[in-house]
């Protein structure tokens, strides 16, 4: 049998691991594995691209949500969160903050508010696009319809964030309500690799039920689906939902999940999550060790960060996005990196796109951005 270190070069050759190889090195990783897989990561990273570290200027749209997942704290479910809508003239000053701070991406994130209907999002995607030509516009707005996200996509959007948190059909089913479906998810996915959309993707680590083999089911999911970026996370409950009592995933498990990502995904764009840094608040930093080359400070509007609680105790520094950006400039030279302001496209893809007809759209003639 090999040894997990073999397996971990095996991994940074070939780019992939056999099912019970994946699950045999996540079930029995230790204190030597994880150092040995982070030196390896930190040398793909830099393979590809330096010592970079980029920024996306985050916004975060609405915490009206209607979906009910288990462990979110914008849930349907949940009656205590404080609900909010931004209108597109507030996510226009957002951006335009960011912009003078040398943001070149903006973050739309929000949970699934059936109150934003295309028609509103497109204009607020062709305002920001207007408004600064240069910049990439992702968004984050979970689950719609193939016809919803090709509509997004025409208005400009250029990349799209859409965690499938587990890949394990079961394990998924015990996180969300029934209505929710790992196959509803997929298609999503699918649907937006096909229209032409950069792809992020993702998981939890630690959440309640999840095995060992649920993680290589993870791994073995985004090998398939081969997403331009990778968002993974501990898990961290929040108190007002069915698994507000369950402990919170492991540091450094999520840390040696990170380094797996990069050697599997050399060319990935890998963010250090806020989930890590409330975890560990050198989390941010030691996702650099591991693997990760994306930050996401906050754009949004001071008034309405605290009301975006997805789970307990979330990171929230309170300081005006300048002030932010400067810190993190700090912390990130401090460990070897530098925060770069050009958009941070993934390695491989054109950082120009031109306008397509929704029928050229349906016939998949897309430039890929």
């Amino acid at each position: 049998m090999e040894s997990n270190i073999m397996l971990i070069r095996k991994l940074e050759m070939e780019q992939s691991l056999e099912m019970d190889e994946f699950a045999r090195l996540i079930g029995t990783f230790d204190r030597e594995d994880l150092e040995y897989a982070g030196e390896r990561a930190r040398t793909v990273r830099k393979m590809h691209y330096g010592n970079k570290v980029y920024i996306r200027g985050l916004v975060e749209l609405t915490s009206y949500c209607r979906c009910g997942c288990h462990y979110c704290g914008i849930g349907s479910a949940v009656k205590s969160a404080e609900r909010y809508r931004l209108d597109a003239d507030q996510v226009l000053s957002c951006c335009e903050n960011g912009y003078q701070l040398g943001f070149r991406t903006f973050v739309i994130q929000g949970g699934e508010d059936p109150h934003y209907s295309d028609g509103m999002l497109t204009d607020m995607i062709r305002r920001i696009k207007d408004s600064h030509p240069d910049c990439a516009v992702t968004l984050s707005l979970g689950e719609r319809s193939r016809e919803s996200y090709e509509k997004l996509f025409e208005a400009g959007a250029d990349r799209y964030l859409l965690r499938h948190e587990t890949a394990d059909e079961e394990h998924y089913s015990r996180l969300h309500p029934a209505v929710q479906t790992l196959k509803e998810r997929k298609r999503c996915l699918c649907d937006l690799k096909d229209i032409g959309f950069q792809v992020g993707t993702g998981f939890m680590v630690g959440s309640p039920w999840q095995t060992a083999e649920c993680l290589a089911k993870d791994m073995l999911f985004m090998k398939s689906l081969d997403p331009e970026m990778v968002g993974i996370g501990p898990f961290i409950p929040h108190h007002e939902t069915l698994l507000g009592n369950e402990k919170p995933g492991n540091v450094d498990l999520t840390l040696f999940m990170l380094a797996l990502t990069r050697l599997m995904l050399p060319k990935a764009l890998i963010p250090a999550t806020t989930a890590l840094g409330t975890l560990d608040q050198n989390g941010r930093e030691k996702g650099m060790l591991h693997g990760a080359n994306v930050v996401m400070p906050n754009l949004s509007p001071m008034d309405v960060r605290k009301k975006y609680l997805l789970y307990d105790n979330k990171a929230f520094t309170g300081s005006e996005a300048a002030e932010s950006l400067s810190s993190l400039r700090k912390s990130m030279n401090e460990t070897g990196f530098r925060v770069v302001v050009d958009r941070g496209d993934h390695i491989g893809t054109s950082v120009k796109r031109t306008a397509v007809s929704h029928e050229e759209t349906r016939k998949g003639e897309m430039q890929h951005v």
